[in-house]
């Protein structure tokens, strides 16, 4: 087996919670973006953009998303509120990825959308290869207007997912994966 092949074979998601530093440097995660955008994209749209949170900007994310929690939520308490603040500092980079899809006369927006979910599925994928874990999710934020304004979205914008990437902190049980029997079939 090749390493390309074996690379492939071994990534999964670790808990959120079990990502730690280190995480990438300023470097890998330029490579880690190019290799990212290296996407299918019909019409060569780049129907998708990168938010890179790390360091404060972590705790500065966090900080709205809290503050949209709160006015939704007026009855939370503080330590719901503390939670909410924290949603992107569980590891020591996170990466949004962002759709952009929207009409356009021969690319479906369905297609566009696909192509940044792509891009989330290499940056996941490059994160490993440069000896990483990462974990894409997409909680309640990435769903709420309030919380994606507040997030720099344009309001035709939405999140694919965050990409919470950083260093395995304990090793991770792999989950079971399905038969092929139970999901190919032939024409």
């Amino acid at each position: 087996m090749t390493a390309p092949l074996t690379l492939l074979k071994t990534r999964k998601s670790p808990k959120v919670f079990d990502l730690a530093a280190p995480g990438p440097t300023p470097e890998e995660i330029e490579e880690m973006l190019t290799i990212a955008s290296r996407v299918p994209d019909h019409g060569k749209l780049t129907p998708w953009r990168f938010i890179i949170f790390a360091g404060e900007a972590r705790e500065r994310a966090g900080e709205a998303i809290a503050a949209v929690f709160a006015a939704e939520n007026p009855d939370a308490d503080a330590e719901r509120l503390a939670i909410e603040r924290a949603r992107l500092t569980r590891a020591p980079l996170v990466i949004a990825v962002v759709s952009k899809a929207g009409p356009h006369a021969k690319i479906p927006e369905w297609e566009q959308t696909l192509s940044g979910a792509a891009a989330a599925t290499l940056l996941v994928l490059s994160a490993h290869a440069h000896g990483y874990a990462a974990t894409w999710l997409t909680e309640w934020y990435a769903y709420d207007a309030h919380a994606r304004a507040a997030l720099g979205l344009a309001e035709d914008e939405r999140f694919i997912g965050f990409i919470h990437i950083g260093t395995l902190a304990r090793p991770q049980e792999d989950r079971p994966r399905p038969p092929l029997s139970a999901i190919v079939t032939r024409y």
